[in-house]
């Protein structure tokens, strides 16, 4: 079970069972190997993505991206990973599929933020 201690007293305190929190935190896992999974498709289907990341050399507000691979693990809560483009590659952490059919990733150094990509500039915008 993913909860940490203090999580799983207080579910406890409020009336939930071992068995309750079990299946809470077995639906966790669920969702987190499901959404890597589209995570993962969603790259695969694009061979060139855009995104709302500040690049430095960049002289668009949404860049432009060809990709070579997203890989996700995930462990009970947790997700990470590696993106690769074309040229570099980054650290991967956590990562949510948006209503308007782009994704949001947290990616580690050197970019250390949020970041959401999309098939097309207009779905940034």
């Amino acid at each position: 079970m993913h909860f940490d201690q203090r999580t799983q007293q207080a579910l406890r305190d409020v009336g939930l069972e071992t068995e309750d929190l079990r299946a809470a935190s077995d639906a966790v896992v669920e969702a987190v190997e499901t959404d890597a999974a589209a995570l993962e498709d969603f790259f695969d289907e694009h061979d060139t993505v855009h995104s709302d990341m500040d690049m430095a050399h960049s002289s668009s507000d949404y860049p432009e991206h060809t990709v070579e691979y997203l890989d996700l693990t995930t462990h009970a809560d947790e997700m990470r990973g590696w993106l690769r483009f074309d040229a570099w590659g980054v650290y991967v952490e956590n990562g949510r599929i948006l209503p308007d059919e782009s994704v949001e990733l947290t990616l580690g150094p050197t970019i250390n933020d949020r970041v959401r990509f999309a098939p097309d500039r207009e779905t940034l915008e």
